[in-house]
């Protein structure tokens, strides 16, 4: 296992001559630690069929299988599929996924502590997808949104990024949205949250599914949300990673 890190103060570690099917306790133990280091770590020249894929995702953690079932791949519902290549002429998970700021699973009580993207097929451009580093965001803002963030929670709704389905043919939008929301229900976090392995702090919202900060109205909410997320998605905050064919990313989903 050859280990690249990043540049000073940058995150993304690189890890090369390493076969994901041939790992031992201390080999996982050291892909999981770089993980909490560096956030993100791209494993790269992979080369995995989906059974294989999932075996290396249990080596790491427990696979969750997403709660709609349209995006699961066909033959293996852990795997959330996102894609706009049909197969036999036949629709696969969904198109343009999270194309929008989020933390994945945000808007459970429990959200997901990793995330893992492997693409088998890459566009011919635009083969980038992009992070930013909330335990640095949270570092370096600013005195007057910190009143905002520090001891105070912050709310999060899927709904508003719901996808329509060939099942909602006929059905009003206020319908759709209604039954989706009893599905997922808003729930709260701090909005600045402590790491549970590493212990740093972070701030812990989005564009895509923070609605609003406890305590402030509707008026006061719009105008500090606007801040925070001007103040976060400013391009100096913004890492991008650029896939080449064989990558598997893996990433810290509570820090980015």
């Amino acid at each position: 296992m050859n280990i690249i890190p990043p540049a000073n103060g940058h995150i993304g570690a690189e890890i090369t001559s390493v076969d994901t099917r041939s790992l031992d306790a201390a080999a996982v133990q050291t892909i999981k630690d770089l993980v909490y280091k560096y956030k993100l770590v791209v494993l790269r020249e992979q080369d995995l069929p989906n059974k294989e894929y999932i075996e290396f995702a249990r080596l790491l953690g427990m696979p969750q299988i997403y709660f709609q079932p349209n995006y699961h791949h066909p033959d293996h519902p852990e795997i959330f599929v996102s894609s706009n290549v049909l197969e036999n002429g036949k629709k696969i998970g969904v198109a343009g996924t999270g194309r929008y700021w989020h933390t994945d699973y945000q808007f459970f009580p429990e959200p997901l502590p990793l995330t893992m993207v492997y693409p088998k097929r890459l566009p011919e451009v635009n083969r980038e997808t992009y992070y930013i580093d909330m335990q640095k965001v949270y570092e370096e803002m600013p005195d007057d949104l910190r009143p905002y963030v520090e001891q105070t929670q912050a709310v999060h709704e899927a709904k508003w990024r719901y996808k329509v389905q060939a099942c909602d043919i006929d059905k009003a939008i206020i319908d759709i949205l209604e039954e989706f929301g009893k599905l997922t229900p808003p729930t709260t976090h701090p909005t600045v949250i402590t790491h549970p392995v590493t212990k740093a702090r972070s701030l812990y919202i989005s564009e895509g599914f923070t609605t609003s900060i406890v305590g402030l109205s509707y008026e006061e909410n719009k105008q500090v949300l606007d801040s925070l997320f001007s103040y976060i998605r400013q391009e100096r905050n913004i890492h991008t990673h650029k896939w080449m064919n064989g990558d598997i990313l893996l990433w810290d989903n509570r820090m980015l």
